[in-house]
């Protein structure tokens, strides 16, 4: 038997079967993944917290005050979410009257919807960034980067077996 004193390394957990321990690049890269789920969920937190609606809600909110008018079809778009998910935050917001919504166009089925003061004052209160830490984090990634999280990413998904329709619901929802 090998005595180890302080100094030395732990050994690295080896690969094995479902439900051992996993290798240290697998672990490191768990470890990643922890720092930014948190990261992520903290600033919900403080979301909720201040000002008073999820971090779904508070980027739809923002995208309604920049985009007057905007419909749930561009809102779903500019938050590249499904148009549903999309509608079931508009009604959310309509429901506690952050937003309203107008059928003015040729097309009275479509909806067009405005901030009221409330949704200002929420906006206000808000820590930033509006559409969450982990979109403003991306954005500031160079091309290339985001080019290989994306191919390696798509990997993970397959090696999960993910449902690729959890793809368009918001996080912070």
């Amino acid at each position: 038997m090998v005595k180890r004193t302080m100094n030395d390394p732990a050994p690295s957990p080896s690969p094995g079967p479902a439900g051992s321990e996993i290798g240290a690049p697998a672990a490191r890269v768990l470890r990643r993944f922890r720092l930014v789920f948190n990261a992520v969920k903290t600033h919900f937190q403080q979301v909720e917290k201040k000002a008073g609606v999820g971090g779904a809600q508070l980027w739809a909110l923002s995208i309604v005050r920049d985009r007057p008018d905007i419909g749930v079809n561009d809102l779903a778009d500019a938050m590249d979410i499904h148009q549903s998910t999309a509608s079931n935050l508009v009604k959310t917001l309509i429901a506690r009257e952050l937003v309203a919504g107008a059928r003015n166009g040729a097309d009275r089925r479509a909806v067009q919807l405005r901030i009221l003061p409330a949704g200002r004052t929420v906006l206000r209160r808000a820590p930033g960034p509006l559409t969450g830490v982990l979109p403003q984090a991306l954005a500031s990634l160079d091309e290339r980067t985001l080019k290989r999280m994306d191919a390696d990413l798509a990997r993970l998904i397959t090696a999960l077996k993910a449902d690729e329709r959890a793809a368009n619901i918001p996080l912070g929802q």
